[in-house]
C-alpha cells in the first residue's frame, strides 16, 4: 500500500469519490488502525441526504462504526500494540468545559465526533488518539465487532433507563437502534416489547422472539396493558423519532416509569406533562455513550447476546460504497449495512 491509502470521500450531492491520501505522521499518542469493517449509520445517511454540510468542509471521509487492527503506534502509546484487534470510540472532548470537569466528557460542550467533524473510517487506514481505542477479545470477529459502536449507544440508553431484571420494557421503533436497544434491555433482564409499524421489520423482530405490537393495527396502550397486567411498562424507550412515539411514551408508562428519549427530534414536540405529575414519571435524555458502554457492548457481542447474523444484512466492498448508500434509501429490510475494507 506504500505511503498512501484508499479512502471514500463524500463530496456532497449524494456522491462519494474514491481517492488516495498520504498516511499522516504519527503523533506521540496516535494510533493507526487498518480498518476491517465500517458500518453505515443513520447519521451517515442523513449527511448523504444533505444534512450538516457546515460540519464537513469540502470533502470528508465519513464513517465511525469501525473495527480493525492496529498497524502503527506513536512513541507514547502504551494501551495497545501492533496487531491487536480494536474498536474505535469516535469522540473528542475538550476537557475544559463544565460537562468535562464534571466527568461527562461524552456530552462535552465542544464535543467533536470523529468521522463527521474529522475524517473517519470509510478508508483503509484511520489514525486516531490512543484513548479512543477498545481492544477486542480474540474470539470476536472483526465483522461482528463493527456493531460495537451502535450497540454501545443502546447500552448507554439502557443504562440511562436503569433497566432491572424482571421489569417490563417497551421499545417504540424497531429499526437498527431500536432492535439493539431491545437486545441490550433483554441482556439486562427486561421483558421486552417492541412497537413497530413496518411489517418487514416486525417479521425480523418476531423471528428473534420479542413480543411485538403494530400500533396501526391495534391500540398500543391497550396492548401494552394487556401484556403487563394493566400496569404499563417500567421503562419506555422512544426510538421512532415520531410525534406518535412521543405521545405513546406517557400513555404506556407505568406509575413511576422511566422514559428514555433515544431518537433525535430536531423540532419541539408536544408532550403530556400531566402524566408526569399524575404517575410521577421520569424523562431521561440519552446521547452517544461512555467508555463503560463500549466495554458492555464488547462483552455482549463476545457472549453471543446479539443476533449479529440478523443485524448485519449486507456487506459491500469500499469500491461499492456509492451503491451501498443508494440501496439503503427506503429499504426497511436493511438493519446494518457494512462496508468491508481490510477484512
Amino acid at each position: 500500500m506504500g505511503s498512501n491509502y484508499n479512502a471514500a470521500f463524500f463530496v456532497h450531492n449524494r456522491q462519494f469519490e474514491l481517492a488516495t491520501q498520504p498516511i499522516p505522521q504519527l503523533q506521540p499518542n496516535d494510533v493507526t488502525v487498518d480498518i476491517a469493517y465500517c458500518g453505515i449509520c443513520g447519521t451517515d445517511l442523513h449527511i448523504f441526504h444533505g444534512a450538516m454540510p457546515h460540519r464537513l468542509g469540502d470533502r470528508r471521509v465519513l464513517g465511525h462504526e469501525v473495527s480493525g487492527t492496529v498497524s502503527a503506534v506513536g512513541s507514547d502509546v502504551s494501551n495497545v500494540i501492533v496487531g491487536e484487534k480494536v474498536a474505535i470510540r469516535p469522540l473528542s472532548s475538550c476537557g475544559e468545559c463544565p460537562a468535562c470537569k464534571n466527568g461527562n466528557n461524552h456530552v462535552c460542550y465542544n464535543l467533536k465526533f470523529l468521522g463527521i467533524d474529522t475524517n473517519g473510517g470509510f478508508a483503509e487506514k484511520w489514525t486516531v488518539p490512543d484513548y479512543t481505542l477498545h481492544t477486542l477479545p480474540a474470539s470476536l470477529s472483526l465483522r461482528d465487532a463493527a456493531l460495537v459502536e451502535p450497540l454501545a449507544v443502546a447500552c448507554h440508553d439502557v443504562s440511562r433507563g436503569r433497566v432491572q431484571p424482571g421489569e417490563d420494557v417497551l421499545v417504540i421503533g424497531g429499526g437498527p437502534i431500536g432492535l439493539l436497544v431491545a437486545m441490550a434491555a433483554k441482556s439486562a433482564g427486561g421483558n421486552v416489547i417492541v412497537s413497530e409499524i413496518n411489517e418487514t421489520r416486525l417479521k425480523i423482530i418476531d423471528s428473534l422472539g420479542y413480543k411485538t405490537i403494530n400500533p396501526i393495527k391495534e391500540n398500543l396502550q391497550d396492548a401494552v396493558n394487556q401484556l403487563t397486567n394493566n400496569k404499563g411498562a417500567e421503562v419506555v424507550f422512544e426510538v421512532s423519532g415520531s410525534q406518535a412515539g412521543v405521545k405513546a411514551c406517557t400513555e404506556t408508562a407505568a406509575v413511576r416509569g422511566r422514559i428514555v428519549m433515544v431518537a433525535i427530534h430536531p423540532e419541539p414536540q408536544p408532550i403530556d406533562l400531566f402524566q408526569f405529575f399524575w404517575r410521577e414519571l421520569e424523562l431521561f435524555g440519552a446521547r452517544v455513550y461512555e467508555p463503560e458502554n463500549y466495554d458492555q457492548a464488547i462483552d455482549m457481542l463476545a457472549k453471543g447476546d446479539v443476533a449479529t447474523d440478523i443485524m448485519i444484512t449486507d456487506v459491500t466492498p469500499l469500491s461499492g460504497i456509492q451503491k451501498a448508500f443508494e440501496s439503503l434509501e427506503g429499504d426497511a429490510s436493511a438493519m446494518k449495512s457494512l462496508i468491508e475494507i481490510n477484512a
